[in-house]
């Protein structure tokens, strides 16, 4: 089977970030909108909500207290972080937080962890919070491994004996899915398949998808994993409008308020799709034909009834299209 048509029986999912940045960016911070939305996305069909996660480099509403209101007004969602900056929290807390929220929602979380994009501003967000910006990387595995420790119960390794007592554990023994935000450098290929149970990238060209996801197997099984073991994820933005030149410049605007860089500039290493749902849903296709079985959604608007109206229209036909897996 070539690389550009790897597929393993699993069902696609396709799911939608949650608008928090975007509202931000309009200067709404309240919650009841964003609680709108996600039951909106599970009543149209969608498999998952999901949302970012920024202190200071891109402000928006703490993704752990939205997913926990989520949590209590959807019953079937899976809901997810994309991605969760774990190298910003102290480990212990990051598993009280993360256990606490697979609880609220039932054991319905996936958390997909980033250690944080390379530009000034996350520097700046580690520097804030007196969080060494260098190592985060190791920072972020290291923590995963001591997640997972003390979710099965184990002693905490820091403080004194005794002082953190065991922390409140998730749904399940193993956790809620823990998936790394990443492209597709070596070193994000062997991490994910040495220690993830998900791969999350933006990548721009399904062809480069399909050839990392395809060595991130290879290097799974020479761990002796499962060839389950690793979901492949994918995270796109997109505009969906019928006037293809008028989904681009829905785009554009949008990438330039978000980024402070042109639609151009961004997919130059973001997947960025725009157009009709078909057109969008054909594009999408070519990652799920490169093996992509959980796409998740970023509406490209910061209109919040634009917003609306395109989760409405992709899940007419982008969604449908996509859960055939074409």
């Amino acid at each position: 089977m070539s690389t550009g048509e790897r597929t393993d029986g699993r069902r696609p999912l396709v799911g939608v970030l949650l608008p928090t940045r975007e509202a931000a960016i309009n200067g709404d911070h309240t919650v009841a909108p964003l609680l709108d939305f996600a039951r909106e996305a599970e009543r149209l069909g969608y498999d998952s909500v999901w949302t970012g996660d920024s202190l200071l480099a891109r402000p928006r509403l703490d993704p752990v207290v939205v997913l926990a209101a989520a949590a209590a007004v959807t019953t079937r969602v899976t809901l997810g972080t994309a991605a969760f900056t774990a190298a910003l929290r102290h480990p212990l807390l990051g598993a009280h937080q993360l256990a606490s929220l697979d609880r609220a929602a039932g054991g319905r979380l996936v958390a997909g962890l980033g250690a944080g994009f390379p530009v000034p501003e996350t520097a700046a967000e580690f520097a804030a919070v007196d969080v060494a910006y260098t190592g985060r990387f190791a920072r972020l595995d290291e923590t995963v491994r001591r997640w997972r420790e003390v979710w099965r119960g184990e002693p905490a390794t820091e403080g004194p004996p005794g002082a953190f007592g065991r922390l409140p554990t998730p749904s399940s023994p193993a956790g809620p899915p823990l998936w790394l935000a990443g492209s597709d450098t070596p070193r994000v290929l062997a991490r994910t398949a040495e220690l993830y149970d998900g791969w999350l990238p933006f990548l721009p060209d399904a062809g480069a998808y399909a050839r990392a996801w395809e060595r991130i197997g290879e290097l799974a099984a020479e761990r002796g994993r499962p060839a389950d073991a690793v979901t492949p994820g994918l995270y796109a933005t997109v505009a969906v409008d019928p006037d293809r030149a008028a989904a681009r410049k829905q785009l554009d605007a949008y990438t330039q308020a978000y980024y402070g860089r042109s639609l151009d500039q961004m997919a130059e290493f973001q997947a960025c799709g725009y157009g009709s749902a078909q057109e969008c849903a054909e594009w999408l296709g070519g990652y799920v034909r490169a093996g992509a079985r959980h796409v998740i959604l970023r509406i490209g608007s910061l209109d919040p009834g634009a917003q609306r109206d395109q989760l409405a229209e992709a899940a007419r036909e982008l969604v449908p299209a996509l859960h055939a897996g074409t």
